[in-house]
Order: C-alpha cells, then structure tokens, then sequence
C-alpha cells in the first residue's frame, strides 16, 4: 500500500450459530454453521459414539456405540438464542437440538428427549404442568486475598464482572434474578427466573457457558466443580418446581395438611425421596460429589423431606406473606442433590419421573424433618444417599424404576463412563481429584 492511500477496514465478521446439544458429561457440544445459511430444515451430522465422551475428555472403551452409525441434531427453533455483550467476543447464537435418527425419530439416548418426554408423561397421565428454575453456585478460583461471605466488600470485588453477567443474561432473555457472593471462599451464586421445564433447564446450560465466556474475557477462571478443594465449601446445582394444573392453578399447597402440601404433591415428593439414593449417581455423577454430599455441609447425606431445611434432598421452601401476600402461589420444592457433573435435562427428567411414581403408587407424604438434622438420634433411620460413586452406581442398578427409565444403551454407557472415571482417580489424593474436576468444571 502506497504512502497517503486509504487503510482498508477488516472484513466483518459472518456470524455462527452453534447447534448444541449437551451430553452424559454435562459438556455443551456441537457443531456450528453460518448462521445466514441456518434455516427450519436445518439438521446437522451427529456420532451415537459421542455420547461415550466423559469428564475426562476421551471415547471410553466397551460402549454399545462404536464407529458405525449416524445421527442428526436437530434443532428447537424455540430455543434459539443470542448471546452479545461478552468483552473481545462475537456474538454466539446457540440453539439447543435433540438427537434423532437419520429418519427423524427419537433417539433412543437423547438426554434432551429424555426431559420432552417426562414432560408430555406429566402432562398427559396426570394433567400436571410445572415451571421451574436453576440456581448455580460456582468459585472464582483465580481471586486472592480474602472473601467474606454475602459482603458487600465481595460483591465490589467481582466487578465489573457482576454487572456484566447480569446484564449479558438479562439481554439474552433468560431472566436473571439474583448475583451474589455465597458462604465459601470466593463462591458466588447466580439465579434465574422460574419458567417450562424445557426452557429451564436450556437456561442452565446457558447460564454455567456463559459464565464461563464473562470470566475468561475478564483474565479470570470460574469452576462449578463440587468442591474446588478438600474442606472448602461445595457447589450446588438447586433446582425449583412446583406443581399446577392445565390453568396454572397450584396443585401444591393445602393449608390443612402438614407442611401445607396437598395430598398430591406429598406423594410427588415421596416418589423423589424414595428413589433419591439411587438417582445419586446421575445427579451426583463424579467422584468428588460425594465429598459434597455430607452431613453439616449445607448440602444432603440423606434422603429426606425437610421445611425449610438446607440439609434436605428435597426443601419445602419458604413463602413471602409480607403484606399480606398470597402463599399459595409461591409454594414450591427445592431439589437440593444435584451438581454440575448432572446433565440438565437428565436431572429434571429424574426430578419429575420419580415424583410420578410417588403419585402412581399412591405413597404418603414422607416425615417432613422440621429443625436441625438429629442423626445420632429421632433422624437416624433416614435413608443414606451413597458415600461414593461406585456405591451410587451400584444403587442405580438395584433399583429396576429408575434405571428401568433409561434405554438399556444409555444406561451401559453411562455407567462405562463412570467406572472408567472412577478408577482414573480414585489413585489420586482428595486434593487432585478436585484439581482434576476444577479444571473440568
């Protein structure tokens, strides 16, 4: 270029659209096109194999899914959605897909499928509907210095990434309620608002990646790992719902009856609580969950209904009736079991196929635990959740009503992944399996 003649601009930019679909790993995954080329016959390839990926990042061995066959992921035009504001980065506009057979038919080991169908089951068999929503706790692993919990000191700390966050969200439509620090070191939790099953748990996916996206353009480095290191408070993944009819009127609360539950919704939290101990594995699925899982960790060792009881498997949660305002709308249960190792959609699939069953077999309103936790002394027979996760994988297949929900294939795989998981760290210190799922997570 000559002395005096005019720079040229850089070419801008095609934007991408990413076709996602999120896997027993609970890593986002896809493939991305144009997305002046994405239109409503759009489906992309897909590898049943893919699905045998873990944590650890590798196709484990002596899965039913090898190199034959193909898939397409195909996406849900109703959950696209762009994402702008992230510092240095183009927009990403994400849509979530189910996988189907190259004839368009479910997929037999679709997570996303997984959660459609309960949905529909809900629906149909019991005219029930519900909204629902994911909190997420997380660590800045990169902060120094000190960290005083729910302190305005910690909140100013984390800007201007805070305020970042909250507004990328809010512009991304999905919500955003809550930012604040938590109780553990540099831990800070974010949440949104209530909405279908569907939807929620597609927000929870977006929520942890964009998390991820506004900490590194800041320098920073956030994990959601279950405990980031040996002693330090763990991260949660807390899901939301209640229970209403066609009409939106609420089928949980009924003054008369303990814990103001109806009939209804204390066998929906008894088919939970019953089979919490053997859903561990998948909503509790690494090694280092189950240092999170225990007693006096704010989180759950056992499987219990609890009022108002961080300590529960399944909370009652309080309502606001300041100024005379209406419970009944705002009652709901809060699952308390899960981190960020658990798919999405698997885990709110579980949440409401367990709480059918309750209602299917008719089971009465579990104990509802009021108070701190005896367990040395009137709560004592409570059920245990596993202390690991071979124990956990061991449950999942003694009980034929929640493994029986999953096709027999996805089941191998999973429990493939977690046992090859499982002996690739258990060798290891506390300190470097949490090492390992920081670095994941």
């Amino acid at each position: 270029m000559h002395a005096g003649a005019p720079r040229e601009s850089a070419p801008e930019l095609d934007e991408l659209i990413f076709i996602a679909t999120t896997d027993i790993a609970a890593r986002t995954k896809g493939r991305s096109m144009r997305l002046a080329d994405f239109g409503p016959d759009t489906s992309l390839g897909w590898v049943p194999a893919n699905l045998g990926i873990g944590s650890l990042g590798h196709i484990v061995d002596d899965i039913p899914y090898g190199s034959t066959g193909d898939l397409r992921l195909k996406p849900d035009h109703g959950s696209l959605t762009r994402v702008d504001g992230i510092p240095g980065r183009p927009p990403l506009n994400i849509v979530f897909a189910d996988l189907v057979d190259t004839d368009g038919s479910p997929w037999e080991s679709c997570p996303r499928t997984f959660l459609r169908d309960a949905v529909a089951q809900l629906r149909e068999e019991f005219g029930i509907t519900t909204r629902c929503a994911f909190e997420h706790e997380f660590v800045d692993v990169s902060a120094k210095g000190d960290h005083h919990p729910f302190s305005l000191q910690a909140f100013r700390n984390a800007e201007p990434i805070g305020s970042a966050l909250m507004s990328v969200l809010h512009r991304a439509g999905l919500e955003p309620e809550t930012w604040l620090p938590e109780y553990g070191r540099h831990q800070y939790e974010i949440t949104v608002a209530p909405t279908d099953p569907l939807a929620a748990a597609d927000r929870a996916i977006l929520v942890r990646d964009i998390v991820y996206d506004i900490f590194d353009a800041h320098g920073r480095e956030a994990s959601f790992a279950p405990v980031v290191a040996p002693g330090e408070t763990g991260n949660g993944v807390h899901v939301h719902f209640g229970l209403d009819d066609a009409e939106g009127r609420t089928l949980v609360f009924d003054p008369a009856r303990p814990g103001r539950l109806s009939e209804l919704a204390g066998s929906f939290a008894a088919g939970i609580v019953r089979h919490g101990p053997a859903m561990a594995a998948l909503f509790a699925p690494l090694a280092t969950s189950y240092l999170r899982l225990a007693p006096h960790n704010w989180s759950t060792a056992r499987a219990f209904l609890g009022l108002q009881n961080r300590e529960a498997l399944l909370r009652i949660c309080p309502t606001n009736e300041i100024d005379g305002r209406d419970p009944s709308r705002q009652l709901h249960f809060e699952f308390r079991g899960g981190d960020i190792g658990a798919n999405p959609w698997i885990l709110l699939g579980m949440i409401l196929r367990a709480g059918m069953q309750g209602i299917r077999e008719g089971l009465e309103t579990p104990e509802i635990v009021e108070g701190e936790l005896d367990l040395d002394g009137r709560h004592a027979g409570l059920a245990r959740l596993p202390r690991d996760l071979e124990e956990a994988l061991t449950m999942l297949r003694r009980d034929k009503v929640v493994s029986g929900w999953f096709s027999p294939a996805f089941l191998a795989t999973f429990e493939a992944i977690k046992r090859d998981e499982f002996a690739s760290v258990q060798a290891r210190s506390l300190a470097e399996q949490c090492e390992v799922y920081t670095g994941v997570y």
